[in-house]
């Protein structure tokens, strides 16, 4: 398997980050810091790909890209 890549994006009204993936179906998790969320989902992704009812199973490393984003507006008085 290539890369796991997470999306996080920061919740304002929850002060939250929520983070999925299309990479492991069913990853939906959040954290109040990019911090604790990437300290929690080694675990969680790990849990959700593991297979262990498979005779044909090998253990490997698969790096994990979490790309954090926030909107935001900003006023501003422009020329037309």
């Amino acid at each position: 398997m290539s890369t796991i890549v997470v999306r996080a994006t920061w919740d304002p009204e929850a002060s939250y980050w929520v983070a999925e993936s299309p990479d492991v179906p069913g990853l939906a998790t959040g954290a109040a810091t990019l911090n604790e969320l990437a300290a929690k989902l080694p675990g969680i992704i790990q849990d959700l790909l593991e297979s262990p009812d498979s005779p044909d199973v090998t253990e490997t490393e698969i790096p994990v890209e979490i790309i954090a984003s926030i909107s935001t507006k900003v006023r501003a008085h422009v020329a037309a």
